[in-house]
């Protein structure tokens, strides 16, 4: 059913948290057995039910699936993962060889599709494949942008090597800028991934943290972030001919609402890290915030 690997060269050792199911004993703890000599930490499972409830209890890089399971096929397996939202990236095996089957499979959110009899070498090269693919880039401690500098770490940011003190939020605001240089960012990109959760209301609260947060960059340089009417803001340098950058109309610099101004976390105390945030340190206090947010 599939080609034994070959040990005797030396390779880099592998990591990632990785589920086989295979209801055949000798080729699951076969793949098992390549896959942990290779440095991965594998689970294995035998029934469908068993992969789905470890993989809906348990955070796992990738699922190595088998569709033809006794109970709950692989493919009903992976769409009721996918519709309770967890995106786990998928390998299907299977004895089919047919292009219907391979089309269903990675139609329903497959990332790869093997059929048997494979070589464990491949299935290997196949999964650091998917994992290089899927898995997030790290990101480095620093961000930089032209003479803008953000320490993650730390939680300084520095124009120009001066210090600018920001809130919480416009802290979030501004690693967000400058995780996506250059890209436009509209407003419910930016409710999404900054406040993490459902503002339900006016998207006052960003143009209000973007004026606060463009005011504050531009007290140490030229403008850096800019508006693009009716779509949204982007971290980049300034054009030839730009305007300066006042913002869209209706962004005023006072909040329509004293409610949109500030979410819980953003005067007196740190962001709650229950909504996302990422947690910053007692120095980023009441006495750092800007005056509007107070």
């Amino acid at each position: 059913m599939f080609t034994a690997v070959c040990c005797d060269f030396v390779v880099a050792p592998d990591d990632g948290n990785l589920l086989v199911v295979d209801d055949e004993l000798f080729l699951r703890e076969a793949v098992a057995a390549s896959l942990r000599f290779l440095g991965f930490e594998v689970t294995a499972a035998q029934t469908g039910t068993d992969a789905l409830r470890l993989a809906r209890n348990r955070l796992f890089d990738l699922l190595i699936l088998d569709v033809m399971l006794p109970d709950i096929d692989g493919f009903e397996i992976v769409r009721r993962l996918r519709r309770d939202g967890n995106r786990v990236p998928v390998i299907f095996l299977t004895a089919k060889d047919t292009q219907d089957d391979k089309v269903t499979g990675l139609t329903i959110g497959g990332d790869d599709y093997m059929t048997k009899p494979f070589g464990l070498e491949e299935l290997a090269a196949r999964v650091r494949t998917v994992l290089r693919r899927t898995r997030p880039v790290p990101v480095e401690p620093v961000l930089s942008f032209a003479d803008l500098t953000l320490d993650q770490d730390t939680y300084e940011v520095r124009r120009d090597g001066r210090r600018i003190d920001l809130s919480p939020t416009e802290f979030r605001l501004l690693r967000y800028f400058m995780l996506n240089p250059g890209r436009v960012l509209t407003r419910v990109q930016l409710l999404d991934h900054v406040w993490d959760y459902d503002f339900g209301g006016s998207s006052t609260v960003v143009s209000t943290y973007v004026t606060y947060l463009r005011r504050k960059l531009a007290s140490g340089g030229p403008d850096l972030i800019h508006t693009q009417r009716a779509v949204g803001y982007s971290l980049r340098l300034p054009r030839p001919g730009d305007p300066r950058d006042r913002g869209e109309p209706g962004d005023a610099d006072e909040p329509d609402d004293p409610r949109d101004c500030c979410e819980p976390g953003d005067a007196d105390e740190p962001d709650d890290p229950g909504h996302g945030a990422i947690p910053v340190p007692a120095s980023l206090d009441e006495s750092q915030a800007s005056p509007d947010e107070s």
